[in-house]
């Protein structure tokens, strides 16, 4: 063989083998760009689930929130008329009102058991009943309204 036609294998196998390993290192790009990409979706998938959980639990608090507002300013009207009533007078108009909203707003925000409570006791109260019934009405309001405070609001 002539060194020309060594120098033509020689030069035909670097190009085999240069086409060969391009082949090769271009397949594994391929594969690791593939690989990142469903890194990445995963990551973005993570993230997107941690914002969604995060926004569902501000929701639970600020519902949460609004109940025990509601609750309290109901309690606020209740005690006023249950004070009232001890003291042997009738409540004014305005403490009827203010119990008659803040009835209307239990019995909007719920949920059922606090809103029958909160109902139980503005009857007892329109009825001008004993002491120990509105004590006892009272205390079941506060322990319904405990409940739902400190459990996760049911879904509407």
């Amino acid at each position: 063989m002539s060194e020309l036609g060594i120098a033509l294998i020689a030069a035909g196998a670097a190009i085999v083998g240069s086409v060969a390993t391009g082949w090769y290192t271009r397949s594994a790009g391929l594969r690791q760009a593939e690989a990142a990409r469903r890194a990445g979706e995963r990551q973005a998938d993570a993230v997107l689930e941690t914002v969604r959980m995060t926004l569902q639990e501000q929701a639970v608090v600020r519902v949460l929130d609004l109940r025990r507002q509601t609750y309290v300013r109901f309690l606020e009207a209740a005690e006023t008329r249950i004070l009232t009533e001890r003291s042997g007078g009738r409540g004014g108009g305005g403490d009827e009102a203010l119990l008659e909203r803040a009835l209307g707003t239990v019995l909007l925000e719920g949920p059922d058991e606090v809103a029958s409570a909160a109902q139980v006791l503005a009857d007892r109260l329109r009825r001008h009943e004993a002491p120990d019934g509105l004590v006892a009405a009272k205390l079941a309001f506060v322990s319904a309204a405990r409940q739902a405070v400190n459990a996760p609001p049911s879904p509407r």
